[in-house]
């Protein structure tokens, strides 16, 4: 009856715990929200010309208008934004970062694999002794062992393992002798070590490094976007105002010629001649400016949308979108700060710190504990001339033996442990204050872009009408001028406010579209604007504050 039931005992108890060993690594992961997050994905593009949107929903299976490797780019705002998510190089190297980040998980992960050990070897000794009765003898022992163990770490602070070994040895004197034996060993932490939340917590922080990766790559996406769509704003208006003042210019030379030809019929004295031509060459300086402004912004935008192709900085950009009031209508401001409380990946970002905080308290507050562990050992050793009979004396016969007890440390005064707890208490506190702080500074953000918003759409109005009336001053002025009841330098005069009124009028629409693009990444939505999918979406709730 003894041996049934330690055999019962044994053959319950090793199956069992080596299944908990083969299947406690799928017992371990921790699903999130941020689990399986893609990253961007590229789509069809359809433009919405009343509020600039992208809308989304296949990848894009040909190549988009005006996109090619050679030749001109003929791209609206969407395309650009594509063709720089795309290419851009500093996105290519962010994009790697969560990707990078989970490796991190992988090594966590790995602290609770299970671990198989194996090994084997061989010995042989001759002796010679001295006989009692004189002479000599002599032996020889050849040895043959075997071991394998299976053993692992599981999150609950247990150690368990399991061992097989096996040994046989070989002498000209005693024959033949087997022994094979088998063991569980389990330890388990009763105190520091001990529960799923101290031991599963470098785990989840590395999840939390992981997606606190991926909101910072939306958040730099959010930044590309922005500066992408403004660049081909920018560009657009460099080249509005060369337009403006190569017309300008144009119209400074019909003076000249009207001034010179009036002072050759003596309707003029010739000192009108020389404002004549300082106008004009206060135009073509203003047009050699633009033309310098234009180049730069053209290597700007092709830097941020680095297309594929040969000779990049060469390439011709040809916008073929017009800029136009924007037909979108803003909540109320209390809307888009609800938005940006909810989307902003900055705030995102701390309140991950936060719960990494947490973890941290989780963990530097266990080491507060003393070291108790309880351990279990449980074998059964064969005997026997040859190896299958010691296996099955292993399992039948009545050798066997156990050991259990407790293992007690604990570092007088503890102070390491202590100051461990102690800082990250008041990291967590600093997080928090920190978070509040960056709070406030999101909604200065989004009130301000709110208030811009509103004057750029007024503005807009208002140089509309500053430009109408200008047109009518230089109307007049020059028929006064024909007339012999004004001067070149009114004239002149009257012709400068019109340019600056009119590339303050174009300034006007384009810093509108800018101001939504601007308020638009201040609160975090323009990726949903723009029908960009990206990881980095869910918001993240802050962990409750704890009491110290």
């Amino acid at each position: 009856m003894k041996k049934r039931s330690f055999f019962g005992t044994c053959g319950m108890i090793l199956p069992g715990a080596l299944c908990l060993l083969l299947i406690s690594c799928s017992s371990i992961e921790i699903k999130s929200s941020y689990d399986d997050a893609g990253y961007f994905q590229k789509t069809k593009v359809e433009q919405a010309k009343e509020d600039q949107k992208i809308t989304t929903s296949t990848l894009i299976e040909k190549p988009m208008r005006g996109i090619g490797e050679k030749g001109p780019l003929l791209i609206n705002p969407a395309e650009a934004i594509l063709i720089a998510l795309e290419n851009n190089k500093a996105f290519t190297i962010e994009r790697m970062k969560p990707s990078l980040q989970k490796t991190s998980e992988e090594d966590q992960k790995s602290v609770f694999d299970p671990v198989f050990t194996a090994g084997i070897s061989r010995s042989w000794a001759k002796t010679r002794k001295e006989a009692t009765g004189g002479g000599y003898t002599r032996s020889v022992v050849e040895q043959n062992s075997g071991q394998a163990g299976l053993s692992e770490y599981l999150p609950t602070g247990t150690d368990i393992g399991i061992d097989f070994s096996t040994d046989r040895t070989k002498s000209d004197l005693s024959g033949d002798q087997n022994v094979t034996g088998a063991g569980l060993s389990v330890n388990q932490a009763l105190l520091n070590g001990f529960g799923l939340n101290v031991n599963l917590a470098s785990l989840r922080q590395a999840k939390i490094d992981t997606a606190s990766s991926e909101y910072e790559l939306r958040g730099y996406a959010e930044t590309l976007v922005s500066q992408v769509e403004s660049t081909y704003w920018d560009y657009i208006l460099a080249q509005k105002r060369i337009d403006i003042f190569t017309r300008s210019l144009d119209l400074a030379n019909k003076q000249l010629q009207e001034t010179e030809e009036r002072v050759r019929l003596g309707a003029l004295s010739e000192s009108e001649i020389y404002a004549a031509r300082a106008e004009v060459a206060l135009r073509r300086e203003a047009l050699i400016n633009a033309r310098s402004i234009l180049a730069q912004t053209h290597l700007r935008l092709l830097r941020l949308l680095n297309p594929p192709g040969v000779d990049l900085w060469k390439r011709e950009i040809i916008p073929s979108e017009k800029p136009q009031i924007p037909n979108i209508t803003l909540g109320d401001v209390e809307e888009h700060v609800k938005v940006a409380m909810r989307w902003r990946t900055d705030l995102n970002q701390a309140r991950l710190q936060l719960r990494s905080g947490a973890l941290d308290l989780i963990k530097t507050k266990n080491g507060l504990l003393p070291v108790l562990d309880m351990f279990i050992n449980l074998g059964k050793t064969g005997y026997a001339d040859s190896f299958r009979d010691s296996a099955d004396d292993t399992i039948e016969g009545e050798s066997h033996d156990w050991q259990a007890g407790l293992n007690f440390s604990y570092p007088i005064g503890n102070r390491a442990a202590r100051a461990r707890y102690t800082r990250a208490q008041i990291t967590q506190r600093q997080s928090e204050e920190a978070l509040g702080n960056m709070e406030q500074l999101v909604q200065v953000d989004v009130r301000s872009a709110y208030i811009e918003i509103n004057r750029a759409k007024e503005q807009v109005e208002a140089t509309a009408a500053t430009r109408r009336f200008q047109e009518e001053t230089l109307r007049v002025e020059t028929e006064k001028f024909r007339v012999g009841k004004s001067t070149s330098i009114l004239v002149a005069s009257a012709q400068r406010d019109l340019v600056q009124s009119q590339i303050s009028e174009i300034e006007a629409i384009i810093n509108h579209i800018k101001a939504l693009i601007e308020i638009y990444r201040l609160e975090g939505s323009l990726l949903e604007h723009r029908g960009i999918n990206a990881p980095g979406r869910e918001p993240v709730e802050a962990p409750p504050a704890e009491t110290f």
